[in-house]
């Protein structure tokens, strides 16, 4: 890589940039002019977006924020994001994307399907606003049926989310597009997933979809990791508490897929996130600087990071006069029927509530560092005569009911305030709501106190904005977000969270030193415009414009489906003859009038007349060559397109078993048919590592006829192809169709030739530890423009695949790698392709209903084994089968458990791969009469 790039270089960000966009400072929010200048820029844009966020409780009003660890800043952040975004000029729709809970612990609206999002006080009040304008919450329903579960135990389930999202999102796209499309689907600008559970999902989605992805998340995988460790907490029980490696992973995807990462500060991108495999800011700028200046970056990629600070609704602020010297000073303490009843509740504990008020709002969590700000108040004498200390930790009835977590954390709270005898100075109320939060700040403004957040690290900062609005200086960590947000506000100090002596200092010096927390106030007060949702949200969705428009290739044809419908069971996949397959190429490489590609089987040169033509093809599509009347012509010849028999499907079997015997193989694949044969409406298809021709070559072996199957999804999930109805190509039997456009569709960051070589280097250094012995070779004849593929001799010689993929991303390079033929070979495709998306694609490409596929796997299989397991679509494992593949598996990152809902109603497990045990299996899916 060194030699590659070490030449470019470019300056990072600096500071002054951090709330700048478009080359402009940031301006006031109650500037008319210059907002209606921004806002006519943006009319004829009218987007769709899709935000994601999984965990947690999710709705629109009452927040209930600090119930458990996963209701936090996050889900309030992410909720009045969608709110503000649409509100703006040019968003026509927003939809948050989250899981629906029926529950009986949680209220019933977290059950309700559909939530629209109410606007507040616009900006833009004279927004045209269409039939589906505005923000709403759609809730998914995936994982364990009623019941509410913490995000850690969500992981096996996303794919299910997946599916369920993809379903409203392609059924919006069509309601879209009757709107303001034209008729023609209105596909989301943008996927936006936060944290790294909805980073995991919206990498599949934007793949299934291929639209452009933005990730915000934490970034704190590798941080709690190292953190762990440190603690001497290592192995199975961080996994088993954290699933710390399934997160690493799912952020590292996220760096994979995504084409902006979003954090809230500059310190997040140079400390956090440079801890992964994926980035490297020095690499980052050198890759920007080539871009910028037309050069090749050598097939390497790397997302862009923004820094985009969290904003805040201010214009129903109204802050505390700064004057405490009058009345408002004398009756502080007393209560009065107009007050708010939150201050009561706060000041029954105090013995002397007139004193200054430090105010900390955390749940009881050990990362809040609640505990050590109880301690710093303590040990310094003149600062508890000085000033009470007010604890708002979420909301609970009994310690007994809350997680042990964190009630291990407050447990330790009133045991100090008891131990040191804190009684009538630290106020920890046990109920607020969310309506609360502002009266609780006006109060700590009210005394001329003070706001603290001592977290270990605070990746956000909202509370701090939110505070500073109000009129309250703040003392907080320098460990992430408030750095930059005290760079921007500077109405406050930032400390050492583990020192509980400066944190004491701080809170005595503002406390203390009136002048200075008066110049602290009006600070806050005078910058805090530039946290406003109106300027958050230009910065974003000017963001969201830069990027490359991408949607699904195809012309749509769901009109001509509709029109016409066929009774014939028979009907399959390989009826298709769309235009969208671009071009029509005979053997020889001629150009026909036609839109597919045949490849006739039998011929003696049929290898590397495939190879050359899908070359030839996918070349052509990148040129976009299959456009006006060749395909106009192609549609004449071919008839017309009858797709909505694959909606119809009964049943569609996808043989995804990985085999290595070849024996074996085709027993499985026959006895699979056998057992599903009386299912006339039903279809196959074949999921398999193998190329096109291996399979040809494997199924005539075993006597098989290739029309039976609709579709096949070769080099583990590179290719897709089918039949062709055509039977006039070829005495021996049916031509493939290569679907080009699902080429393109999974070509998003795919390295070609930059990627080819040092996957060939890194074979070449294998061989040379081994003394030049061939223990991996390039397979050409087993590679595609799409899959680069390698012979292994002794899969025991070579890496895992988590070494080789971390490789890969430390050089930048984006792809999928997959090890299969229990272990004889090595394909790496694109970062976004697979078998399972390969499914997906099918989904939104023809319509087929996910829950009608059956998708058979074994005990084990290929390193993408995991990804058949899960879904909306039914999973048949057949016990004792694959099992010789189970090696690959042991040097993973995480547990099968971690990914795989073997739990789950949608996976059942036959027992064994017989016949019978199929019926009889099938029979209990309901997919097979009895």
């Amino acid at each position: 890589m060194s030699e590659d790039l070490s030449s470019e270089g470019e300056k990072g960000d600096s500071a002054n940039d951090i709330l700048s966009h478009g080359g402009e400072r940031m301006s006031r929010t109650g500037s008319v002019d210059i907002m209606d200048k921004w806002a006519s820029r943006q009319k004829d844009y009218k987007l769709y977006i899709i935000l994601i966020s999984l965990h947690g409780l999710v709705r629109g009003e009452n927040l209930e924020l600090g119930r458990d660890s996963d209701t936090g800043g996050q889900v309030k952040y992410v909720v009045e994001l969608a709110r503000a975004l649409g509100t703006m000029p040019g968003v026509y729709r927003v939809d948050l994307l989250t899981r629906q809970i029926s529950a009986p612990e949680v209220n019933w609206s977290y059950g309700e399907p559909t939530e629209m999002l109410r606007p507040r006080n616009s900006e833009f009040p004279h927004q045209e606003i269409g039939e589906s304008s505005g923000a709403y919450i759609v809730r998914i329903p995936f994982g364990p049926r009623d019941k509410y579960v913490q995000k850690e135990l969500l992981w096996p389930h996303i794919p299910e989310f997946v599916d369920g999202a993809l379903k409203h999102i392609t059924q919006m796209s069509k309601v879209l597009g009757e709107q303001i499309g034209g008729g023609r689907p209105v596909w989301p600008a943008a996927i936006h997933g936060h944290y790294a559970d909805a980073g995991d999902a919206a990498a599949l989605l934007s793949g299934a979809l291929n639209v452009p992805m933005l990730f915000t998340g934490h970034s704190l995988g590798r941080d709690k990791l190292e953190q762990l460790l440190k603690q001497g907490r290592l192995g199975e029980e961080i996994n088993a508490a954290y699933k710390i490696r399934r997160r690493i992973e799912a952020e590292e995807l996220c760096l994979d897929a995504s084409e902006i990462i979003i954090t809230s500060t500059r310190q997040e991108i140079e400390v956090q996130w440079r801890l992964y495999d994926g980035f490297d800011p020095v690499l980052e700028r050198k890759l920007r600087a080539r871009i910028k200046r037309g050069v090749s970056c050598h097939g390497r990629y790397m997302p862009r990071f923004v820094v985009i600070p969290p904003g805040m609704e201010f214009r129903n602020i109204v802050p505390q006069d700064g004057n405490m010297n009058g009345e408002m000073e004398k009756n502080v303490g007393k209560h009065s029927s107009t007050d708010p009843p939150i201050w009561s509740e706060i000041m029954r504990f105090f013995s002397n509530p007139r004193k200054p008020m430090i105010l900390a709002l955390a749940r009881p969590d050990p990362k809040k560092n609640m505990t050590t700000l109880v301690k710093a108040y303590r040990e310094c004498h003149q600062l508890r005569e000085l000033a009470n200390l007010t604890l708002i930790m979420g909301n609970r009835d009994d310690l007994d009911e809350m997680s042990t977590t964190n009630a291990a954390v407050l447990l330790s709270i009133l045991k100090l305030i008891d131990k040191y005898n804190l009684y009538g100075q630290v106020s920890y109320p046990k109920h607020h709501k969310q309506s609360d939060v502002p009266d609780i700040y006006c109060l700590a403004a009210k005394t001329k106190g003070v706001f603290i957040n001592p977290a270990l690290i605070e990746p956000f900062g909202l509370t701090l904005i939110e505070a500073a609005a109000y009129g309250l200086p703040i003392v907080a960590t320098k460990n992430g977000g408030p750095v930059d947000i005290l760079q921007v506000l500077d109405n406050g100090l930032l400390v050492d969270p583990h020192d509980q002596h400066a944190i004491a200092n701080a809170l005595l010096k503002l406390v203390s030193d009136q002048q200075l927390w008066s110049r602290c106030r009006e600070n806050g007060l005078k910058n805090i415009h530039l946290f406003s949702w109106p300027e958050h949200c230009k910065t974003y969705l000017s963001r969201i414009i830069s990027c490359k428009p991408r949607g699904p290739q195809w012309q749509d044809n769901d009109d001509e489906a509709d029109k016409s419908e066929s009774d014939s069971p028979g009907d399959s996949l390989r009826d298709i003859q769309d235009i969208s397959l671009n071009l029509k190429f005979t053997l020889d490489g001629e150009k026909s009038e036609g839109n597919a590609t045949f490849l006739e089987e039998n011929a003696d040169d049929a290898k590397s007349n495939m190879e050359n033509t899908v070359l030839t093809l996918a070349r052509g599509a990148l040129r976009g060559t299959a456009k006006g009347t060749a395909t106009e012509k192609a549609n004449e010849d071919s008839g017309a397109s009858d797709f909505s028999t694959f909606r119809r499907r009964k049943w569609i079997y996808v043989i995804a078993v990985d085999c290595n015997a070849t024996a074996d193989y085709i027993d499985i694949i026959k006895k699979i048919m056998e057992a599903t044969r009386k299912e006339n409406a039903a279809g196959f298809i074949l999921s398999t590592a193998l190329t096109i021709l291996e399979v040809q070559s494997l199924l005539t072996s075993g006597g098989l006829n290739l029309a039976d199957f609709d579709a096949y999804i070769c080099s583990s999930g590179s290719d897709l192809l089918y039949p062709s109805s055509s039977s006039d190509d070829g005495p021996s039997g049916l031509p493939f169709v290569v679907d080009l456009d699902y080429r393109s569709h999974i070509e998003y960051r795919w390295g070609g030739e930059g990627l080819r070589k040092t996957l060939a280097r890194w074979a070449a250094s294998i061989n040379n530890k081994k003394d030049g012995e061939n223990i991996v070779t390039e397979d050409e004849s087993g590679s595609s423009p799409y899959c680069f593929s390698f012979k292994v001799e002794d899969h025991d010689l070579i890496p895992p695949v988590k070494e080789l993929r971390k490789l890969m991303r430390i050089q930048a390079l984006r792809c999928h790698v997959v090890r299969c033929q229990n272990g004889r070979k090595l394909n790496v495709i694109p970062v976004l392709a697979s078998r399972v998306q390969a499914l997906r694609y099918l989904f939104v490409r023809w319509g087929m209903d996910l829950s009608k596929f059956i998708v058979f796997v074994g005990e084990c299989g290929d390193t993408d084994y995991e990804g058949l397991i899960g879904g909306v679509h039914k999973t048949v494992i057949l016990k004792g089968v694959g099992c010789e593949s189970r090696k690959l598996h042991t040097l993973r990152s995480y547990p099968l458990e971690h990914v795989v809902p073997y739990d789950s109603p949608n996976v059942i497990e036959a027992e064994g791969s017989d016949v019978d045990s199929i019926k009889e299996t099938l029979a209990k899916l309901g997919a097979m009469r009895t």
